[in-house]
């Protein structure tokens, strides 16, 4: 197979550091599975291993049918940062639910990192009238940006956790007092819905007895005006 042309050497160069970072994730991932006791964050990591395993092999395919090479380099790379990392991982944290929520952060960052890959690569593609690799991205793109919502919302809920596992509760903002807070602001839009109601029930008494009183001036107009003209006959 000949030398790729620049676009495709360029192509292939985008491609390949994204294999190096999916392979660096395999990795990661897996460390953190072990790591994980919540049930339901740690299916989901497990489902986005297959799909960063998935990811893997398609870019492989891609960057082979481009004319490159050399991604064993990629993955002996990526696999190395990601070894170097996972005993910090194991030790960090001051307890369990601190260990996943910083695991999690690091998975948000990296989930990002990725996003800004693929996005790159779909945009280049896309410029060079490469369809095949903007699909691929854009495919890919999809799933990062999927698993970066879901831990988005996991961040929040394993920042719950810490707060009930290390803080002591005479130092947390109590569901009483957000209540409390819910109901004085619930009772001021009642208070000013009620005089809002009261203007206006007011307004139409106003605006009533001005017509009355209108209506009883022209009638008294019109009978003074009849007597004159009796008066006159």
């Amino acid at each position: 197979m000949p030398d790729p042309n620049e676009r495709d050497a360029k192509l292939v160069q985008y491609l390949s550091e994204a294999y190096g970072k999916e392979k660096e994730l395999e990795t990661a991932l897996q460390a953190h599975i072990t790591m994980t006791t919540r049930a339901p964050y740690k299916k989901r990591l497990q489902e986005h291993l297959r799909e960063t395993k998935r990811h893997a092999k398609d870019v492989e395919r891609r960057i082979k049918k481009l004319g490159g090479g050399g991604v064993s380099t990629q993955t002996l790379v990526g696999k190395t940062l990601a070894a170097a990392k996972g005993p910090l991982h194991m030790i960090r944290g001051t307890g369990e639910q601190e260990k996943m929520l910083k695991n999690a952060k690091t998975e948000y960052f990296n989930e990002h990192e990725e996003i800004a890959t693929y996005r790159a690569i779909e945009a280049f593609a896309e410029k060079v009238g490469d369809g095949e690799t903007a699909k691929l991205a854009r495919g890919i793109l999809r799933e990062e940006e999927r698993m970066a919502k879901f831990l988005e919302r996991q961040i929040q809920a394993l920042a719950g956790a810490v707060v009930q596992e290390e803080v002591p509760s005479d130092q947390r903002a109590t569901r009483r007092r957000s209540s409390s807070r819910r109901r004085s602001s619930a009772a001021r839009k009642s208070s000013s819905a009620a005089k809002s109601a009261s203007s206006k029930s007011t307004s139409k008494r106003s605006s009533s007895t001005a017509k009355k009183s209108s209506s009883s001036r022209s009638r008294s107009s019109t009978a003074g005006k009849r007597s004159t003209s009796r008066k006159r006959s």
